[in-house]
């Protein structure tokens, strides 16, 4: 997938926006990644770009986010030479907060453990602490269950991001119960209130 727009760390802009980095990762909740970032951009002030790994791509229409989004490829077609960026980096040092939503039980494990063999998992790993990072964790309900997951999930708070839990539903693989993102609303409105904590928005 081809970037739309140079390397983020390149852009400037007269007035400053408060930059947010969406991750969107490999659970069927990546459908609801057009309307998650079409509720971040009626927050004024805010400038968002996205991040996907290649599963997560199964799951939405690129033509539906109507931001700049990343992909594996762009980091090795962007890096030829000494010289070049290096995306991971000039996305960490580019954006003031991120946003992994959904995040699935697969990337959860490699967060926690400090794997990172794609594009996301190497912004996540070179992320500045000091700058929020907020995952909202979605899976089967057997997984969610599964005793690895509480401990990567403490693993993943430990470090110090911020967890907007999962919620209990009819899931799309028919299962009742825990697994399924934290509805859009009340994501974004987590990220008004980390926003505003942050002095990014004005509280409404």
């Amino acid at each position: 997938m081809e970037p739309r727009s140079p390397s983020p760390a390149a852009i400037s802009s007269v007035e400053r926006k408060f930059h947010v980095l969406v991750g969107v990762t490999g659970s069927v909740a990546a459908l609801k990644l057009p309307l998650l970032v079409s509720k971040l951009l009626d927050i004024p002030g805010l400038e968002v770009t996205v991040v996907t790994t290649e599963r997560a791509k199964h799951f939405y229409s690129p033509q539906d986010v109507p931001v700049t989004l990343y992909s594996d490829a762009d980091e090795w077609e962007m890096w030829k030479r000494r010289s070049d960026p290096v995306l991971h980096i000039d996305l960490r040092r580019w954006a003031d907060l991120m946003l992994v939503a959904p995040l699935d039980a697969n990337t959860l494990g490699k967060v926690a453990s400090g794997i990172c063999d794609n594009l996301l998992t190497c912004v996540i790993r070179a992320w500045d602490l000091s700058k929020p990072l907020l995952f909202c964790p979605a899976m089967n309900t057997a997984m969610w269950k599964h005793p690895l997951t509480a401990q990567q999930v403490g693993q993943l708070k430990a470090f110090g991001y911020m967890e907007i839990p999962c919620v209990s539903k009819k899931l799309v693989c028919g299962d009742q119960g825990l697994g399924a993102m934290a509805e859009v609303e009340t994501i974004v409105d987590k990220v008004k209130e980390v926003l505003f904590q942050h002095g990014g928005v004005q509280q409404s």
